[in-house]
């Protein structure tokens, strides 16, 4: 999705809308009194975002380019950028544009723009395209014992789900009272606006464009489950604010699913009653219909409601066979998609999904935070759920899990039938394959002396040079977190010397002896490490130029702006690898889809003693073939070992 973001539409700015949702009475502990650590105790430490030069961009940019260009091509980039930055080019207009909507807004230039073009006029399904997934380590107090049976929800399922619940609203409710201590790296505040964005937000459909609502402090009483393909309140705090103990929202769980059971049961027979919940995975254009065909009925508005504003998603999946849950590449797939996108509310900026067998897995809305700021607090969930609980005492008056029901007309069930077609297809066209190489942990890479995001990407580099024959454009997630209200830019791993050190490493063995090699690696790797410390201070290419688009103001103005109509940037900006390093991946392992037709998505974790990673392609295309380019990696990775070691011996590194 991201290699598609540039959209042609100026981006209006989007207010940040507050939820169409009753008040509600805050949840028991929240308080407006500042406890000693604040989680938004940095914000006011934070620099802005600065706006990029142009002459700075431009030579960046123009870099960029020398490994995906041939000669004359190249020339032509450079009078494209030469005449779009000059004096009577479009870039120093587009640049004030720019420069002014940075004096006007309170807190970034990039946050509306970004928001809008990356995510919300984004039209195709969020289902894959947008949204993450990842597989949580096992748990071992929650392992169910003997055989599975389809349709059957286990206790280590509701056992494992209640728990790791219990610590997703110890999270919340320390967001609520700002306890939860604010992230810093190598001593630097790191923005935690996001992190008012995790709970109880929801992305909404709408035409041409969708919003992000949401409340901050969550004091939303509910948790929204999806089981059986049907959706289910459940309170997990009584009126007066008080959150249920752990066996109480396990009692919930189980509730609601013997309620559910019995609800199915009685209908056996009848017509099936399509889900609602289905229209999430869908085109947005086609759920902003469908939603304003619901919301026509006042008691499908009470419903969505309480979707919308659920604190976020419990995902109990029995309709899944057991070879599925068993092979780690099968059981991602149920994670990133669930079959035709079952069971599942994928507009939710949070969903838990537990399988039979104990095994958990979480599938996340993109759009309100990044990836590895949720992590954060699975992680600290992760941490906490195994062993004894110190739990609160059982709250009064717990009101029962209700089914939220919906009333459907033969416009939304077309609808309904419509998406799950093509959710189905989508999922059918996901291959996903996971690959451990044991012997290349960042313990040897850092004995080589080497950043470990470095060698990978460097390696990343290499092997899609040896199995296609040529570079890539190659996108990297980098933090903007140092930044009031920063979330990423891209880094552009691609580079000349990554370039000429893949065409040393497999060119004939004596067209490069070992110290041409070693050293044509260590220039990649520089070049890597420098474009990661620009991209990281707001020095990058790709969201400056997101932000002077943004400005162009007419079709007229477009033809002129002479770099966007350079085929360069098209190419340059067409991801081929989209890749982005979530480590660690001993408790947590994810996932995403490519952002091309005829892309890689690849996500990467660089544990201490070995290298995760997981590699996804589309089966529709041609040009890419995961299985092999997972196997290619494998073999890259083992020359660079041999390189390594072969370097070492000889005494070549220093």
């Amino acid at each position: 999705m991201i290699g598609r973001l540039l959209g042609s539409r100026a981006g209006r700015a989007l207010p940040r809308p507050a939820p169409a949702l009753a008040a509600r009475t805050p949840v028991r502990g929240y308080s407006a009194d500042a406890p000693a650590q604040q989680t938004f105790a940095n914000q006011a430490r934070l620099p802005r975002l600065p706006v990029p030069s142009l002459k700075a961009t431009a030579a960046r940019y123009l870099q960029s380019l020398v490994p995906l260009l041939s000669a004359d091509e190249y020339a032509r980039s450079e009078r494209a950028v030469s005449a779009f930055i000059g004096p009577d080019g479009m870039g120093p207009v587009l640049q004030q544009r720019l420069l002014e909507v940075d004096r006007q807004v309170a807190h970034s230039w990039l946050e509306d723009i970004w928001l809008n073009k990356a995510y919300l006029e984004w039209r195709d399904p969020s289902y894959i395209n947008v949204n993450w997934f990842a597989a949580i380590v096992d748990n071992p107090d929650y392992r169910h014992a003997g055989p599975l049976v389809r349709g059957q929800a286990t206790e280590a399922q509701l056992g494992r789900a209640a728990r790791f619940v219990t610590h997703m609203l110890e999270a919340n409710e320390a967001l609520n009272r700002q306890q939860m201590p604010p992230d810093t790296q190598r001593g630097e505040p790191l923005c935690m606006n996001q992190f008012r964005w995790q709970f109880g937000t929801s992305r909404i459909a709408r035409p041409h464009r969708d919003e992000v609502v949401g409340q901050y402090p969550s004091t939303a009483r509910h948790v929204l489950l999806m089981y059986r393909n049907q959706t289910v309140e459940v309170p997990v705090y009584n009126a007066a604010g008080q959150r249920a103990s752990l066996a109480q929202i396990t009692a919930q769980l189980a509730a609601a699913v013997r309620a559910t059971d019995k609800r199915l049961a009685a209908q056996r027979g009848g017509p099936p009653q399509p889900s609602v919940a289905n229209l999430t995975a869908g085109h947005r254009d086609d759920w902003a219909a469908a939603r304003a065909a619901l919301q026509r009925d006042p008691g499908n508005r009470e419903s969505l409601a309480k979707a919308d504003s659920a604190l976020f998603g419990v995902c109990l999946d029995v309709d899944v066979d057991a070879p599925d849950i068993a092979d780690p590449e099968r059981r991602m797939a149920v994670f990133a998609h669930s079959a035709a996108g079952a069971n599942r509310w994928f507009d939710k900026a949070i969903q838990l999904v537990f399988l039979g067998d104990g095994s958990m897995g979480v599938n996340c809305e993109h759009t309100p935070v990044d990836a590895l700021t949720t992590a954060r607090l699975l992680m600290e969930g992760m941490a906490r759920e195994t062993g004894p609980l110190k739990d609160t005492a059982p709250c009064s008056a717990l009101p029962a899990p209700a089914p939220i029901e919906w009333s459907v007309g033969a416009d939304v069930a077309q609808a309904v039938a419509k998406t799950r077609a093509a959710a189905g297809a989508l999922a059918a066209n996901l291959r996903l394959r996971l690959g451990d190489a044991a012997q290349y942990g960042a313990q040897w890479i850092k004995s080589l002396g080497v950043s470990p995001d470095a060698f990978f990407q460097v390696a990343l580099q290499a092997a899609y040079y040896r199995h296609h024959g040529r570079a890539a454009a190659t996108y990297e997630s980098a933090s903007l977190r140092r930044f009031l209200h920063g979330r990423t830019e891209t880094i552009r791993s691609c580079t000349r010397e990554s370039l000429a050190f893949s065409a040393a490493l497999w060119g004939r063995r004596d067209a490069a002896p070992l110290g041409r090699k070693l050293q044509l690696f260590q220039q990649a790797v520089a070049a890597h490490i420098e474009y990661s410390r620009a991209a990281a201070a707001g020095q990058g290419v790709d969201r400056h130029l997101l932000g002077l688009r943004a400005q162009i103001r007419s079709p007229e103005e477009a033809e002129r702006a002479a770099l966007f109509q350079d085929p360069a940037f098209a190419k340059s900006s067409t991801f081929v690898l989209s890749t982005s390093n979530v480590t660690p991946g001993d408790r947590f392992r994810g996932a995403f889809a490519p952002v091309t037709p005829d892309g890689y998505g690849i996500c990467y974790a660089l544990d201490r003693a070995d290298i995760k990673f997981g590699v996804a392609d589309w089966l529709s295309s041609s040009a890419t073939d995961g299985p092999a380019f997972r196997n290619t990696i494998y073999e890259t990775l083992a020359e660079l070992h041999a390189v390594g070691e072969d370097a070492r011996a000889r005494k070549l590194l220093s």
